[in-house]
């Protein structure tokens, strides 16, 4: 019988760019004052967290599971937004090559970065190879996964259920999903939230 994992799959905190709405995919940013402030320590100890080997989900990791064993995950980085790297609309809203993109549905490559189906591909293969390896090994409670917005829309598209649209896939910075891989499929429990401001306003 095939073991069920339970995974977190959780967004990083916030980082300046965040804020400014800058598209920050394999730009290496740190957490602001403001995203460091509002994260909160995760109620569950665990001994080890997989990371992505962005500064941003290793600072996260750090705040939430102090003390737990940082694993890298080769694969499962943002998408490449290549010259669109540490941009946002309003700097970009008159380039054509944006504006290609966007209208594209932002399917398109991004110029000297990735496409949607090539950037899904890569973390979903990443997140498969990831599994596999838990298989392998003695289980743990909980498997937490610190990574990026982008990491979750294209798990859950893919593997989601019920079944999710890609966009609908990304929680907050500092949140996260409570899954269960169980049949090849991503069962969704719930949400997770590591954020001061949600903690008073008396929400998980």
């Amino acid at each position: 019988m095939e073991q069920k994992i339970e995974i977190w799959l959780i967004r990083h905190g916030k980082t300046p760019e965040n804020e400014q709405h800058r598209y920050i995919g394999w730009l290496d940013s740190s957490l602001g004052s403001v995203g460091k402030a509002e994260l909160i320590r995760a109620s569950e100890t665990v001994s080890k967290v997989w990371v992505t080997n962005r500064r941003r989900t290793q600072e996260t990791a750090q705040i939430l599971f102090p003390g737990a064993k940082q694993i890298l995950v080769p694969g499962l980085e943002e998408m490449n937004f290549g010259s669109f790297e540490g941009k946002n609309f309003e700097e970009m809203q008159n380039d054509s090559a944006y504006r290609s993109w966007v209208e594209s549905g932002c399917l398109d490559v991004c110029p000297g970065g990735e496409s949607k189906a090539v950037f899904c591909s890569r973390v979903c293969s990443a997140f498969l190879e990831l599994i596999q390896g838990w298989q392998q090994k003695e289980p743990q409670a909980v498997y937490p996964v610190v990574a990026h917005g982008g990491t979750q829309m294209a798990l859950l598209e893919q593997f989601g259920e019920p079944k999710r649209s890609y966009y609908e896939g990304q929680t907050q910075a500092g949140d996260g999903w409570k899954l269960v891989w169980e049949n090849e499929r991503l069962w969704i429990k719930g949400q997770l939230s590591f954020r001061r401001q949600q903690e008073k306003r008396g929400k998980r």
